[in-house]
């Protein structure tokens, strides 16, 4: 992801403020990152999404309303099925590692937005240790440290790089040949105090 800061005026740095936090109250759903997930590997609309999740279509409905609202998945496509018209939805990850990668002002504090996406990933990771298989090739890796900030970010560039790769291969739920697998990956500095 690109290190440059884009030329923006401070309608548009407010403007992305406003549309990150609507992102990260879109994430806060341990259901959305399911249908996130999913929409990684494959085009799908709701009835395909509530018959993966076992949900209700009109719940499978209503998460990616919001997820599309938020900018987070596109409408890929509409079909014809049973006399109505059916939304595709996908998540385009190329789109995303497009965007430009603009930092935080430096003095930013995290919000309750990223406060509630990261339960949801705890939930969501909780949900999915019960579906681990008990295998030597399982890796966890649980760490607070003090490391070099130049070493951290290369670190943090070769765990991103590893994330989008992983991203790129995933392949429709239950396609013939694949395994099933979970990549829960959280980096971010700390406050130095506590």
């Amino acid at each position: 992801m690109g290190s440059k800061l884009p030329n923006m005026s401070l309608g548009d740095a407010e403007r992305q403020a406003a549309q990150a936090r609507v992102q990260l109250r879109a994430l806060a759903h341990p259901m959305r990152l399911r249908i996130l997930s999913l929409l990684t590997g494959a085009e799908m609309t709701a009835a395909e999404v509530s018959r993966e999740l076992a949900m209700t279509h009109a719940n499978a409905s209503y998460h990616l309303r919001h997820l599309h609202a938020a900018d987070i998945i596109e409408v890929a496509g509409e079909e014809r099925i049973h006399g109505g018209i059916a939304k595709r939805y996908r998540y385009d990850l190329e789109r995303d590692l497009a965007r430009p990668d603009v930092p935080p002002p430096a003095d930013a504090k995290p919000t309750r937005d990223h406060r509630l996406i990261y339960a949801a990933l705890a939930s969501e990771l909780q949900r999915r240790g019960m579906l681990m298989r008990r295998r030597i090739t399982n890796h966890l890796t649980d760490a607070e440290l003090w490391v070099d900030p130049e070493q951290w970010a290369q670190i943090r560039n070769r765990i991103s790089d590893a994330s989008d790769a992983l991203h790129r291969a995933a392949k429709p739920p239950r396609s013939p040949g694949t395994i099933r697998v979970n990549a829960t990956i959280a980096l971010f500095e700390m406050e130095p105090g506590r």
